[in-house]
């Protein structure tokens, strides 16, 4: 027998999928939500917000919101660490002059 999901259950989904990045086994590991399901959510929600777009192209499509999000956020990880790379770095070679 199928399980009813609360579509804010499966907007979280969507989200941890989209915006965070977490791969589909680790989702389905956690909350027992099969990969079919996750990938056919992701999808209509994909579809949903291009309809949105099409019909209403002042509103930003949120699924592209999602995605820039967890671009920047991988972007700016990158970022601290090297970041973190260079002050050791500096730290080292200042040690090395003295």
């Amino acid at each position: 027998m199928p399980q009813n999901y609360t579509p804010e259950f499966k907007k979280k989904i969507i989200r941890l999928h989209l915006e965070e990045g977490r791969t589909i086994k680790s989702i389905t590991t956690e909350y027992g939500v099969s990969k079919a399901s996750v990938s056919k959510w992701c999808t209509e929600f994909n579809e949903e917000c291009q309809a949105k777009a099409i019909t209403n192209p002042d509103i930003q499509n949120e699924a592209d919101l999602m995605k820039e999000n967890l671009r920047l956020r991988r972007e700016l990880e990158e970022a601290r660490k090297e970041n973190l790379f260079l002050k050791k770095a500096a730290a080292f070679f200042a040690k090395e002059i003295d």
